[in-house]
């Protein structure tokens, strides 16, 4: 179900996922918020009204239709599901695109970033299935995880064993993001903000006339309020996407913390001091592997040094650690004010 939300004089805060937008309404520029659901997360778009709003949600609920049929791990009848079982080795546009994609944050992190890591997200439970608390036998799974054991040729998915399989979880959402706001371009807005689950892509100026305002958590444990920040960005015409580990986890018998990024290497939890990373790119795809590709580096594994590489092309990074009893952040110098 969506809702279009006109101008008003009313502050409108929306706290979303791992990010934040906030934009004051006023009478001088005629904008509409759409809030509905998409990939299983929420969706807010908000544009200046030069489209009409059930225009905006019919593409919305394409989009994401598509996208599900195409890339989820969730849907057993999902393109992506049917590859993993070994039905089909046919690709379409959107696993395609997305498989080269990957394969540069795969090499850039030494193979630390990994979409085949699917056998061992499902064996922790944060796939399809859920887990029984139990620590898997990683060692029998790590056998079929590298990105180097998978390739596209004429459109078709060639793998070193069937038992590979891919988990886009790490780079969709942002993809379908990217493919919305390419249709709202197609429609002649010119000022907009996509938000799925807190990955986020934004062109041109808020109701206010200013550069869309994006709040960045604070990390602790369990932060499911949105209500505490360490920093609010100004930025326009980019993408944005953070990763962090204080949301999705569980804690096993032993009091041991399992969180979803998991490390290719090990088969276990990717923990370290790094507590949340937050990537502003050109395209919400890249920003949102580059984000997962930082925590699963992590602190000891180079992220920052990797982050000043991508700093080259432009990109934007925003790191918080633990230090102790108080937080310690490393950023890009645009972002240290």
């Amino acid at each position: 179900m969506f809702r279009a939300l006109h101008n008003s004089i009313i502050r409108i805060v929306l706290f979303v996922a791992l990010c934040t937008i906030a934009s004051c309404e006023n009478l001088s520029r005629e904008y509409v918020t759409i809030e509905g659901q998409a990939l299983g997360t929420f969706v807010v778009i908000k544009y200046d009204g030069n489209a009409s709003e059930q225009a905006v949600v019919d593409m919305v609920k394409k989009i994401d239709q598509e996208a599900k049929s195409s890339m989820s791990i969730f849907d057993n009848n999902s393109l992506l599901s049917r590859i993993n079982r070994g039905e089909t080795d046919s690709l379409d546009k959107h696993i395609e695109f997305n498989i080269e994609l990957a394969e540069r944050f795969s090499k850039l992190s030494d193979g630390i970033y990994d979409i085949t890591i699917k056998p061992l997200t499902e064996a922790w439970g944060f796939a399809d299935k859920k887990s029984d608390g139990s620590t898997p036998n990683v060692d029998s799974l790590l056998q079929f995880i590298g990105y180097d054991k998978i390739a596209v040729q004429d459109g078709r998915l060639q793998r070193a064993d069937s038992r590979i399989q891919i988990d886009l979880n790490s780079i969709a959402k942002g993809y379908t993001v990217d493919l919305m706001a390419e249709e709202l371009e197609a429609m002649g807005i010119e000022n907009y903000m996509v938000n799925i689950g807190g990955e986020i892509r934004c062109r041109g100026l808020n109701s206010r006339g200013t550069e869309w305002s994006i709040g960045v958590e604070t990390p602790y444990d369990g932060n499911f309020s949105s209500d505490s920040f360490e920093k609010i960005i100004s930025k326009t015409d980019c993408a944005m996407a953070t990763s962090g580990n204080y949301r999705r986890f569980y804690t096993t018998d032993d009091g041991r913390k399992v969180a979803h990024t998991l490390n290719p290497k090990t088969g276990y939890s990717a923990i370290s001091t790094l507590l949340s990373a937050t990537v502003i790119a050109p395209t919400c795809a890249e920003a949102d592997a580059a984000a997962t590709m930082f925590m699963a580096l992590g602190s000891e594994g180079g992220a920052v040094a990797v982050a000043k590489e991508l700093e080259k092309e432009g990109w934007l990074y925003y790191f918080i650690f633990a230090d102790k009893e108080r937080y310690r952040v490393e950023c890009s110098a645009e972002l240290n004010d």
